[in-house]
């Protein structure tokens, strides 16, 4: 009988290759599958080994899959999101827009406006530029923006995971630029209410991420004190290691949260109320573990003395910096080959050792050197284990064309969802004007504002209406026919409220057939059903 864990492909249980088998044979190889259970499970393990209370960021680079973002979700994790895409993931998995966390270095208008457009208030800045492009998009909205300062600050002795700060870095702001232009942290749309640390990834070692951790408390509350920062929360980062693609466990960091709780206790004695909340961010250590790659062998070459087992997937589906020698070397394991359904008998002569290659063209398409496949055969199904994070969408998925392998989510014996990811050209719309850090980042004009017959004039009332419920729109000047109510921030919820203002203020109902994005596009396309309601309610103006 197979379990969660069997089915995760993390043992070589005959059973659970069965059911993968079928997998494949129902939705094609190459395919990746991802157990909810052991997301539980990590999530679970995850919260036992940090102080309490504590807040649990999901960060979405690791895998944006909503499937699993809302897995994590239901679990009481937020999330943690870099980009557009994040954003939007984070959204579609059921996440609301004011919980999230928005951090990243180089971040543009552009994705800003869309972010607080969308009710994302609260922001990591990595510098003074990156500071002053969110409180210029949260003013000309006409919110508030809570910022916590990412610091790029020395870490603690020795050596623990990849460092991702601590020397020049595009990450966070320099101690010493933070003490002699802390005036600049005085930016309008912008309040700063706490710190955000980040200084490794992947540490193994629980010693170093336990001394690491405990650096940046201190560091946080000498920043409190010296400079005045408020310290409402403080997000410690993460560093939580995982297996990548070969066989392991997570570690267990059974000493962290005691050893963490009392560095608060002493440096910062009013986390345990609140003040700050202590957050932490993971990615791989929450889905790492989740997910197995199959491929199946489509040749196997003997090239020069060396042998080669060719799959259907490579570098654009697993490991896509693995040509540049950064995730190697990889793993994987035959699933049970059911020996006796062989039309053929094994060949004894075939190579023990062989060299993993992909599909693509190019010799960087290598998966694994050296792999022990003694007797592998085209046909064969291998398993990449632990490949949760940072498999599918950080590969090369783009390159020569080949199709996204369908992504499963199971839950025990229960297929879930089984989805597949597609890169669609479309076309692009030109910017109505030249676009820099400063310029709004949405476009002002629609191409129906732009086409359409010009507007008939409104009044006072309807220009004050949109000024009152859309500032944003009297930040760019005298109202514009063309202007962009979206990009003005007339989301879902402003919509309402000024569907309810109009027709109170004029005495109209606007129709079903009415509410479309088309109507609210800009201030001329609102006003044309309005007027149009009016003449046939009243008569000519």
């Amino acid at each position: 009988m197979t379990t969660d864990r069997d089915v995760s492909g993390r043992t070589a249980d005959p059973a659970a290759d069965l059911t993968v088998r079928r997998l494949v044979e129902r939705y094609g190889s190459p395919l990746y599958l991802y157990d909810l259970a052991r997301v539980r499970a990590a999530l679970e393990d995850l919260r036992a080994a940090l102080p309490q209370p504590s807040r649990v960021y999901y960060s979405l680079k690791a895998n944006p899959h909503p499937g699993l973002v809302a897995e994590l979700r239901r679990g009481g994790a937020r999330a943690e999101v870099t980009s557009r895409g994040e954003l939007a993931a984070a959204l579609e998995a059921g996440h609301a827009a004011a919980e999230l966390m928005y951090s990243g270095p180089g971040k543009v208008s552009a994705e800003l406006d869309e972010a607080i457009a969308a009710g994302m208030r609260t922001f990591s800045a990595e510098s003074f530029g990156d500071l002053e492009r969110i409180g210029a998009a949260a003013h000309a909205q006409g919110v508030t923006a809570d910022c916590v300062l990412r610091i790029n600050a020395a870490g603690a002795p020795g050596q623990a995971g990849l460092r991702m700060t601590g020397g020049p870095s595009q990450f966070g702001f320099d101690l010493d630029d933070l003490a002699e232009q802390r005036a600049r942290l005085l930016t309008p749309g912008i309040r700063i209410v706490g710190l955000h640390f980040f200084p490794l990834t992947n540490a193994r070692d629980e010693e170093g991420l336990c001394a690491e951790l405990a650096q940046s408390v201190r560091t946080a509350a000498r920043l409190r004190t010296e400079l005045g920062i408020p310290l409402h929360l403080l997000d410690l980062g993460g560093g939580f290691a995982a297996p990548y693609a070969t066989p392991g466990e997570r570690p267990v960091y059974g000493a962290l949260r005691a050893a963490l709780t009392a560095v608060l206790d002493e440096h910062l004695p009013g986390w345990r109320d609140g003040e700050p909340v202590v957050a932490f961010e993971s990615g791989r250590y929450l889905v790492g573990d989740s997910g197995q790659l199959i491929a199946t062998v489509t040749d196997v070459k003997n090239s020069r003395g060396s042998a080669y087992a060719v799959l259907d997937s490579g570098i654009n589906h697993l490991g896509g910096l693995s040509g540049l020698g950064r995730l190697l070397p990889l793993s994987a394991r035959p699933l049970d080959p059911a020996n006796h359904d062989r039309a053929t008998p094994a060949d004894d002569s075939a190579p023990a050792t062989v060299t993993l290659a992909g599909p693509l063209c190019t010799p960087a398409d290598v998966l694994a050197r050296a792999a022990e496949l003694p007797g592998v055969r085209p046909g064969d199904l291998l398993a990449f284990p632990n490949v949760g994070a940072y498999g599918l969408s950080a590969s090369l998925l783009g390159f020569l064309g080949h199709p996204a392998p369908a992504e499963i989510l199971l839950d025990g014996h229960e297929t879930v969802s089984a989805t597949r990811l597609s890169l669609r050209r479309h076309e692009a719309e030109p910017l109505t004007a030249p676009r820099t850090e400063d310029t709004a980042a949405m476009t002002d004009t629609t191409a129906a504002a732009l086409t359409d017959t010009p507007a008939p004039p409104w009044d006072q009332a309807y220009e004050e209406l949109l000024l009152d419920l859309l500032p944003r729109l009297a930040a760019k000047g005298p109202l514009r026919p063309d202007s962009s109510l979206k990009a003005a921030g007339l989301d879902s919820l402003a919509m309402v409220e000024t569907l309810v203002r109009v027709e109170q203020t004029y005495g109209i109902a606007i129709p079903d057939s009415e509410l479309v994005a088309d109507t609210f596009a800009t201030p001329a396309t609102l006003w044309r059903i309005v007027s149009a309601l009016r003449e046939s309610s009243v008569g000519p103006a």
